[in-house]
């Protein structure tokens, strides 16, 4: 503070206490928003990983037992 200003009066500092009173409980409240978000999608994430593994067994299980030439020269060789 400088000296040309003055003190504030106990109804300026009030209302600065309550301005940064609402501004932290609306920084909470959007602090706590996005962490459910990325929870969120964290879970989605991981449930996404499951059905991609899951998938890439299948496909070289699919792959394993298909029947017919695999990588072979046509007949007319």
């Amino acid at each position: 503070m400088s000296h040309s200003e003055q003190p504030q009066s106990s109804q300026e500092l009030s209302e600065r206490i309550d301005a940064l009173e609402m501004r932290l409980t609306f920084q909470d409240d959007t602090i706590e928003t996005l962490n459910q978000t990325i929870t969120a999608q964290w879970r989605e994430i991981d449930a996404l990983k499951r059905q991609i593994a899951l998938l890439l067994e299948r496909l070289a299980e699919a792959q394993s037992t298909a029947e017919g030439p695999r990588h072979e020269p046509p007949p007319h060789y």
